[in-house]
């Protein structure tokens, strides 16, 4: 009779465990079968190019929500991003672009600049927006949804106004980039037969140097305490505010970054470029696992969630499926990560 009861309760336990997995993976499931259903239709899909390709367009989209990661583990986020890097992308376009262009912004330039002054003064940038919404959120205690909200009109209006006071007169976007830069923003090398774009690398050493600050640093352990119980975090000495500030710090850092690049990879730059790329960050954290409610996230989610969400993405144009129909399944994707994060941190409670 106890055997029996026993028995009973383990098939329970096992029978729930396993729901609980399928609830858990429910998106990743749907995600991998979309996929596998392209490739039955159109196995062109699975090549090595073309899965290269998708890495590629992944990669400044998987440096952006690397930095937005760490706020996201805060219980914050950030809708500055897309304007933000317009406007780094913009200050770096008009610096690279090449001496013997007639409309260049900068017609003085008559030598190459050195490809490190772009890369700075874009990161500079992307940076000191990030520390208003750091110290809005750190000092002003504002919710980052507003104080992001307030720095994306901020960064729109700039990128306007630096594209429109181009020497031309005219608002056309930034483009003609020197040569050198392209190919280290936006070359490639190759091994064997495939070509491997500059781009995935610069991912990968970031994502890697994102990885060691969240699990191998202090601040990545004083980190992950705020994000799980800031109250908590402040009554064990760490300082919240510092702490808040310098996970925003990193987040400049990396939409610095992926700002010079996706300048590179576009090779045109206007007062559109960056449009609701803050979408496609935070959604491809939440696809990772990074939990909306704080305190959990792995940069190895992040890595697979940027190019699983951009394979989707990429599967939907391959397949020439309906541009409206593809901001609906978009939007559902959103939907069922947060629902699907909520619901374990309902099941934690």
């Amino acid at each position: 009779m106890v055997n029996t009861k026993l028995s009973e309760k383990f098939k329970t336990i096992k029978r729930d465990d396993v729901t609980t997995f399928f609830l858990n993976y429910a998106l990743y499931f749907i995600l991998v079968a979309i996929l596998i259903t392209v490739v039955v239709i159109d196995p062109k899909f699975a090549s090595i190019s073309n899965v290269m390709n998708i890495i590629k367009q992944a990669s400044t989209k998987g440096i952006l929500a690397l930095g937005v990661a760490g706020l996201i583990v805060l219980a914050g986020t950030d809708l500055s991003i897309g304007r933000v890097l317009g406007f780094s992308a913009a200050i770096t376009a008009s610096l690279v672009q090449s001496v013997t262009y007639s409309a260049r912004y900068f017609p003085n330039m008559t030598v190459p600049i050195n490809l490190m002054i772009p890369l700075i003064l874009s990161i500079a940038v992307a940076v000191a927006f990030s520390l208003i919404n750091g110290f809005g959120s750190a000092y002003l205690k504002m919710h980052p949804f507003i104080v992001t909200l307030g720095t994306q009109l901020i960064a729109f209006g700039c990128t306007c106004l630096y594209i429109e006071a181009q020497p031309s007169g005219t608002a056309q976007a930034l483009s003609t980039f020197d040569k050198n830069f392209l190919n280290k923003a936006a070359g490639s090398f190759t091994v064997g037969t495939v070509k491997i774009p500059f781009v995935v690398i610069y991912f990968l050493i970031c994502a890697v140097i994102m990885h060691i600050i969240w699990t191998r640093t202090k601040l990545g352990k004083n980190m992950f305490a705020v994000g799980g119980n800031e109250e908590a975090a402040r009554v064990s000495g760490v300082s919240v505010p510092k702490t808040i500030m310098l996970v925003y710090l990193m987040a400049g850092v990396c939409y610095g970054i992926a700002s010079f690049l996706e300048a590179g990879r576009v090779q045109s730059v206007g007062a559109n470029t960056g449009i609701n790329y803050e979408l496609d960050a935070i959604s491809a954290c939440v696809i990772g696992g990074v939990s909306f409610f704080g305190g959990v996230g792995t940069i190895t989610g992040v890595v697979v969630g940027s190019i699983l969400l951009q394979a989707i993405n990429y599967s939907l144009y391959f397949l020439g499926v309906n541009a409206y129909y593809q901001y609906i399944i978009r939007g559902l994707i959103i939907i069922i990560a947060v629902a699907i994060d909520v619901r374990k941190y309902i099941a934690k409670r």
